[in-house]
């Protein structure tokens, strides 16, 4: 059997004819129509949780002035808060958090043709958002929780106190996130009547749901290429912070070197 060699790892990979690859893809094309499926019925029932009505009366800066978080659905019926890490006093956004971000530019506008708000809040003064938000060239709505509960309600900021032995309550467990803030993804409902109702909220590894980027890199031949380093998204930067990408040449191809 031949193999090449993956310049990224140095991993040897297999090489076989058509009619292999097409009888390993087909076993595996079993296995990911699986996972479509079980895929689909997790996502049935997660819309079939119960809601948890807000009856705390949460108000938010915005660039219109101060929204309660019912005006915030800005017409629509559903609301997406992306709970993103800038805390008061950060020179910038955490590029985890962007990473993220980035990905609802092109899809903004067809969730709102699905009656879906997008939306993001962080607990840093209106003022260090805009310059943050300005600098990263984004167009959405974003929201400064700045002196009211709303991040530490849905447990995404840790204040000192909130901390017991060096544990904070995070992703609906005790964990020994290091931070202040964490990432996380909310949604709410709002009723003819105009009550908010929490629906669902994801954290940790759930907030890949938005990172379209790590989908494509499963597919790819090298993967996310995270194996070797010390924590996942360690390679990520503000998307006005990379290197230049190098250029390929014919040596640094993942086919050129063969054994």
């Amino acid at each position: 059997m031949k193999t090449i060699t993956m310049p990224a790892n140095g991993a040897h990979h297999p090489v076989v004819s058509r009619d292999d690859w097409l009888a390993q893809r087909r076993a595996l094309l079993e296995r990911e129509k699986a996972l479509t499926h079980q895929r689909d019925q997790i996502a049935r029932e997660r819309r079939a949780l119960p809601w948890v009505r807000i009856d705390k009366g949460y108000t938010f800066d915005t660039p219109a002035g101060r929204r309660t978080l019912a005006e915030l659905f800005d017409g629509r019926r559903q609301l997406m808060v992306q709970h993103f890490m800038l805390a008061p006093g950060w020179e910038q956004g955490c590029k985890s958090c962007s990473f993220m971000a980035d990905h609802l530019v092109g899809a903004q506008v067809h969730l709102e043709q699905r009656d879906l708000t997008v939306l993001l809040v962080s607990r840093a003064p209106l003022a260090e958002i805009e310059r943050f938000r300005q600098r990263m060239g984004w167009q959405f709505k974003w929201a400064s929780s700045h002196g009211n509960d709303f991040n530490t309600d849905f447990a995404v900021s840790f204040p000192p106190e909130s901390r017991i032995d060096g544990e904070v309550y995070y992703n609906y467990r005790m964990t020994g996130f290091p931070q202040e803030e964490a990432p996380g993804i909310s949604f709410f409902c709002k009723d003819d009547a105009g009550e908010v109702f929490h629906t669902y909220s994801t954290f940790g590894r759930g907030v890949e749901a938005m990172m379209m980027t790590y989908d494509m890199l499963d597919m790819a031949p090298q993967g996310r290429g995270e194996d070797g380093d010390d924590y996942g998204m360690q390679w990520v930067r503000h998307h006005d912070r990379y290197e230049p990408a190098p250029a390929a040449t014919a040596t640094s191809s993942c086919c050129a070197a063969r054994a």
